[in-house]
């Protein structure tokens, strides 16, 4: 096997001017520099990455925590961030809390032993604060907040309920349904202190529908990790809506008293929108001019539910670049600095104290669960 000595012979330097090359530390004139890369090329020397990290006091490796991979958006999310952290020369050490029993606090515990280079945290969590900030280690958050100095990685989830909230206004909806977690999600314990992220455009689409005089009302499901219990949520609201269609009482039915308009839009995550679509047709419903269904996420399930659904699309390639840039700032900035970002960049940033917060937009695709609008 070829080692340094190999290449600093072949290249008539020292073993120490060979290290500095591969390690990319301290100075090597440009001559130098091209003889020990010429050397390595003709040796076809394979620099050992274990002894690189060790002499940098780095592990290469950075732990992706999301709550479960059975959800589409987490298996996204994953997907992208995966490779814009190999091209920083970084590998992926993933934790699903719910699909495996070790959780957040074993990952936790390998950052502070120094096994991983740093942690992104994408998985609601009932540590306060000062938990995550005291690990004293690179922490960047996905979607929530987890402290003052941590930054944090998020969608413009308040632009999405403008937009899912315009579109049925112009589209005329009188009764839309809202499915999602667990109510505790809208705990308030702080401006922006939630690490429920679709809480955001839940609370702005109530909040404009309000304001167009639009009924609307909130179903809650399991954890975002029981993808089931969004499947069953959404069979039991269409069970209701059959039978206040068909005649049943409004106050037997759920859906309200009698007066009221019947539900004719549902919006929640694609797993929901793809369920939604599946029940309307099994229930004799015609989709968009019975029901309008808006899908949240932008997954794969949009073009595969039936019809293709109409939703607020993430962009997940922006935040996984953003993910990977601020973790790899933290990693080489344990003070904490923030990095700058460059011009290109698609995503806005505003200020969480001392913490940087970079807000992706989102986009609204039109497709054949809502009607047309002028």
């Amino acid at each position: 096997m070829v080692g340094m000595r190999d290449v600093a012979k072949k290249a008539g330097v020292s073993v120490s001017t060979v290290s500095l090359v591969v390690n990319a530390s301290g100075y090597v004139s440009d001559e130098m520099r091209s003889k020990v890369e010429r050397a390595m090329r003709e040796l076809d020397y394979i620099p050992n990455e274990l002894a690189r990290n060790l002499y940098r006091g780095r592990t290469g490796m950075i732990g992706v925590i999301v709550p479960t991979l059975r959800h589409p958006f987490f298996a996204t999310l994953v997907s992208a961030l995966q490779g814009r952290l190999a091209k920083h020369e970084l590998q992926t050490l993933l934790c699903s809390t719910a699909d495996a029993d070790t959780g957040e606090a074993e990952y936790v515990s390998r950052l502070r032993r120094h096994m991983m280079d740093g942690i992104i945290m994408a998985a609601h969590t009932d540590h306060p604060a000062d938990y995550w900030t005291s690990i004293g280690r690179p922490v960047v958050a996905f979607d929530r907040a987890l402290g003052d100095t941590i930054a944090t990685v998020r969608s413009d989830h308040e632009q999405g309920g403008r937009l899912v909230a315009e579109q049925l206004v112009k589209s005329g909806a009188r009764h839309v349904v809202m499915v999602g977690g667990p109510r505790s999600q809208f705990d308030d314990r702080g401006e922006g202190a939630t690490t429920f992220p679709t809480v955001r455009y839940f609370q702005t689409l109530g909040e404009r529908l309000d304001a167009a005089g639009i009924r609307h009302e909130y179903v809650a499901c399991g954890p975002v990790t029981d993808v089931e219990g969004y499947a069953r949520a959404v069979h039991l609201l269409f069970d209701r809506l059959s039978e206040s269609r068909s005649g049943g009482s409004a106050r037997d039915s759920g859906v309200g008293d009698a007066g009221i308009p019947p539900v004719d839009a549902i919006v929640g995550s694609d797993v929901v929108a793809a369920c939604a679509v599946k029940e309307a047709f099994a229930h004799g419903l015609n989709v968009p001019r019975d029901v309008q269904i808006i899908g949240y996420d932008g997954t794969c399930l949009v073009d595969c539910a039936g019809l293709t659904l109409t939703v607020i699309k993430q962009d997940f390639d922006t935040i996984a670049e953003r993910l990977a840039a601020r973790i790899v700032d933290a990693v080489n900035e344990p003070e904490g600095r923030e990095s700058k970002d460059g011009e290109d960049s698609k995503a806005g940033k505003e200020s969480n104290n001392a913490a940087a917060v970079d807000i992706v937009p989102v986009s609204l695709r039109t497709g054949d669960t809502t009607r047309p609008v002028a």
